[in-house]
């Protein structure tokens, strides 16, 4: 397989309502941080996520090119998913050969919109959808699967809100309470951007992030067909990726309910020692169609700033982690 590697991330400040900022606007500025940090003013491709009905129009997408400019032309694709997935594209497609570059964006304005029926549009319409429940419900069915102490799952709230408050780019949230128990990822715009390198390109910086193992695996989508306690596809994934190959400094999880959290922490078999989500992770700032590729850039950003040798980065899409991809980030190949 051919050497790719990360060299450059940035993020928004996110915000919990709608900042009067468009798309393109939201994205402009991580787009051209990324440039500076990265120090290419164009890529051999781009890739970006993104979901229309947050924009209640169809390809909305198309106007965040506006973002990239107009002219020369560029080659670009999109998913109609989380940034992470479209990470995925873009490393295949510098498995090609023919480009040594790629720009990955995502972005999300769940402000604008009532995210728990939007999700719900995205359910089986024979099985599911009619029975009304919502990615919250689904939740809190798989929750009690799982069986997990709530004194637990508390404490994990509480360590997310706080290394959120000590990040820049998350909310700003306060201890969690009666009202706002907090185990429930917040509303939450925002976008970021990430460049990949491959092949000779990468030897031209100082400390790269290499991807040395990266795998994606989807489950039924009909819940009454998998084991919601467990997570079979990100243990499937990990195992592709090569997780257990080494120690874990830290893991950025797409955990955008607390209870995900010891789900995947089993699923990917992480040492006791791993730090989860230092970011503060989805419950402290989850821009949907963003929050996955957020994880994988704050992964990233460990080993490119030295504060860790190998990050594993997780994201997930559809109704109780039915898919779910595993990133291993590392300082060497």
């Amino acid at each position: 397989m051919r050497e790719v590697a990360i060299v450059a991330f940035a993020q928004t400040v996110h915000t919990d309502h709608d900042a009067g900022l468009t798309e393109p606007e939201l994205l402009l500025p991580v787009i051209e941080e990324v440039r500076v940090k990265s120090g290419l003013k164009r890529f051999g491709f781009t890739c970006s996520g993104s979901c229309d009905y947050l924009a209640g129009a169809p390809f909305s997408f198309v106007s965040a090119l506006d973002s990239l400019g107009a002219w020369p032309p560029i080659s670009e694709s999109h998913v109609e998913m989380d940034g992470a997935f479209a990470l995925y594209e873009a490393w295949v497609r510098l498995q090609h050969g023919d480009v040594d570059s790629a720009l990955v964006y995502g972005f999300g304005k769940t402000s604008m919109s009532d995210l728990r029926e939007i999700m719900t549009l995205q359910l089986d319409p024979y099985y599911l959808a009619p029975l009304g429940l919502d990615q919250i419900s689904f939740a809190g069915l798989q929750a009690s699967a799982r069986g997990a102490d709530r004194a637990e799952l508390d404490a994990i709230v509480r360590r997310s809100r706080a290394d959120g408050r000590a990040n820049p780019y998350a909310l700003n949230l306060p201890d969690p309470t009666e009202e706002d128990d907090g185990h429930v990822a917040p509303i939450t715009d925002g976008a970021a951007a990430v460049v990949l390198v491959a092949g000779e390109q990468i030897t031209k910086y100082p400390r790269p992030a290499y991807i040395t193992g990266i795998a994606h695996r989807i489950e039924p989508h009909y819940l009454g067909m998998r084991n919601l306690a467990q997570s079979t596809s990100t243990a499937d994934a990990a195992t592709a990726a090569g997780v257990g190959k080494g120690p874990v400094d830290v893991a950025e999880l797409h955990t955008q309910f607390s209870h995900e959290e010891p789900i995947l922490r089993e699923a990917l078999g992480l040492p006791a020692d791993t730090v989860i989500n230092p970011s503060g992770g989805p419950l402290a700032a989850n821009p949907v169609m963003a929050t996955g590729l957020i994880r994988i850039g704050e992964a990233a950003q460990r080993v490119l700033d030295g504060t860790a040798r190998r990050a594993v980065a997780h994201a997930t899409s559809g109704p109780c982690l039915q898919h779910n991809l595993v990133a291993v980030l590392s300082s060497e190949v």
